[in-house]
């Protein structure tokens, strides 16, 4: 998608009136002809800074991607949903087999109060994310330090996945009342959440269903996996007789080593 930025939108088609929520009012003929300034991030959703002053909000749901390629007669597949093609021949699809994901249309002055993102807690990159920060908000959280993790109002962006592996390598039990960890507890544990957030952007993601890098190749972080879809297999630090467990807490799995993890 950094291939956009700098880019002038010639030509946008949409080939449903919605996703997970309909397209704002004429959509399409408010991209075309924009040039993008800037591309960034804010927790899950995608942020693209247009020439006119407004921003295109993109949240990708669970299955979807954004393809690129050439710009050509190819035929849109079953689940492109939008199609943008740029003044030097690129195209980018977005592509949604469940339609989970949303775009909308945002002045850049009402950016931070959008709905969307208006509630959503600090960057877990950003230097502003500390342990002192994060002691602080896990104070006020009765249940269990996962569940608290994946709150986005509490940090914004951290999936199911970096969450378990975070709390495996701060070894810190999933299910230990959020509140219960303090500053020094929380100190080792917002290095691993930087350190297991980069990591998996350096690898391009986790490729286990439907992620694919906007290239259409897979991503490689599920490869350097400790814990994460590991169930029953051999903790890799250290030399417990069960190997690694799973749990379900709100409907997602968690992965965790018992002994290590306290």
């Amino acid at each position: 998608m950094q291939t956009l930025e700098g880019r002038r939108l010639i030509r946008v088609r949409t080939y449903r009136a919605d996703l997970r929520r309909p397209f704002p009012p004429s959509f399409a003929e408010r991209l075309e002809g924009r040039r993008v300034e800037k591309l960034a991030r804010r927790a899950k959703y995608l942020t693209i800074f247009l020439d006119d002053g407004w921003v295109w909000l993109i949240h990708l749901g669970m299955s979807g991607r954004m393809l690129i390629g050439p710009a050509d007669d190819t035929r849109p597949g079953k689940h492109d949903h939008v199609i943008v093609e740029t003044e030097e021949g690129l195209r980018v699809a977005y592509n949604d087999a469940r339609r989970f994901g949303l775009m909308d249309l945002c002045a850049k002055t009402d950016l931070a109060e959008h709905p969307l993102l208006a509630a959503l807690g600090p960057e877990p990159l950003e230097k502003a994310f500390t342990p002192a920060v994060l002691a602080k908000a896990l104070s006020k959280r009765s249940g269990p330090i996962k569940t608290a993790l994946l709150d986005q109002t509490l940090i914004a962006g951290i999936g199911n996945i970096y969450a378990s592996e975070a709390l495996f390598r701060a070894g810190i039990d999933p299910t230990r009342p959020a509140e219960t960890l303090g500053l020094k507890e929380a100190r080792p544990l917002v290095a691993a959440i930087k350190a297991v957030l980069a990591e998996a952007i350096e690898a391009g993601g986790s490729s286990l269903r439907d992620h694919r890098r906007p290239d259409g190749e897979l991503g490689y972080f599920q490869h350097a996996f400790a814990v994460y879809d590991r169930e029953g297999m051999p903790c890799p630090k250290c030399d417990c007789a069960e190997g690694v467990r799973r749990l379900v807490q709100s409907g997602r799995s968690t992965f965790y080593c018992a002994k290590r993890q306290r």
